[in-house]
């Protein structure tokens, strides 16, 4: 969906540059220009945008629900690692880019989710996706957040972040996680508190084309993603009228489970060996919060979440 609008908005904005509104086209590259560096320094949200009706029928479609295990004090910041990327990302759009899911179970806190920064060159799109509450996934963006004094941040990252997409056929319980370590020198560096999330279903709404590690299209994947910046993962699911074939996500549940809160304290200069600590206790605490959660949502009991 998102691609879509993308799409959507540089088209529109190639009409304005080669059509008779240029001097328009124009003054948007000035604007740009000047702010380039927004979705570094906490973005530009709009209340009314989170607040659009259409959102509501969005999570109700699959449903999405945000489902909360603990308290979050305001009075701190938090990193929130999101598992698994799917395709679509819908569980991180749905709870953390609209109202009123988050702020009603976590009141006082402000979620920013951070995607791939190369969104925020597509003119237009950029405007959107800043109202929403997204910003940069770069670490100057991931600091002012968590840089917040007064606490009442909540940096959102997908930890498995492209790369996991293209694991996203359903059933897969396979994260991209065990080479990914930035997200906790970051929360040691600001002593922002980390939350495993885990949101179940985000792996069913679409098929995508097999391609396992070694096939000749992973490889092509692989290298396109490297050069890019981002996965093209070959996926389907069902159209407007029938089910059998289209890019309309299927009607799964989603449930996105939102875990307790890991305390750490301020290290601005934590040493490998820290980090590799920090690190296996939130392997822990993932792990233990989707075993505690998986029978709720038709996960067999013999299966497991694969790091990798």
């Amino acid at each position: 969906f998102l691609s879509l609008v993308a799409e959507f908005c540089c088209g529109f904005f190639v009409i304005l540059i080669l059509g008779n509104f240029w001097f328009l086209g124009v003054l948007y590259l000035l604007w740009l220009y000047l702010d380039w560096e927004t979705p570094c320094a906490g973005g530009r949200r709009s209340q009314w945008v989170r607040g659009w009706t259409v959102w509501k029928y969005f999570r109700e479609y699959f449903p999405i629900h945000l489902i909360k295990t603990s308290e979050l004090n305001p009075n701190h910041n938090y990193l929130l690692g999101f598992h698994p990327h799917g395709v679509l990302v819908a569980g991180a759009f749905g709870n953390f880019c609209t109202d009123p899911p988050f702020k009603n179970l976590f009141p006082g806190l402000t979620p920013y989710l951070h995607i791939m920064p190369i969104w925020f060159g597509c003119p237009f799109f950029r405007e959107y996706i800043m109202s929403a509450g997204m910003v940069s996934a770069s670490k100057e963006s991931v600091s002012h957040v968590l840089n917040n004094k007064g606490g009442g941040h909540a940096s959102v990252i997908v930890i498995g972040g492209a790369e996991e997409s293209l694991n996203a056929h359903p059933g897969s319980l396979t994260l991209n996680i065990l080479k990914r370590k930035g997200f906790i020198k970051m929360a040691l560096k600001h002593g922002a508190h980390l939350v495993p999330v885990f949101s179940f279903g985000e792996n069913e709404l679409f098929k995508q084309v097999a391609n396992p590690k070694g096939s000749w299209l992973r490889n092509v994947q692989e290298k396109l993603r490297k050069i890019m910046g981002f996965a093209l993962p070959l996926f389907h699911a069902r159209g407007v009228f029938q089910y059998s074939f289209g890019l309309i996500p299927y009607r799964q549940p989603i449930n996105t489970v939102v875990g307790s809160p890991i305390p750490v304290k301020q290290n601005l200069n934590p040493t490998t060996e820290e980090i590799d600590q920090l690190h296996a206790l939130y392997l822990q605490k993932l792990k233990k919060l989707f075993e505690e959660h998986k029978s709720n949502y038709g996960i067999p009991a013999h299966k497991s979440l694969i790091f990798e």
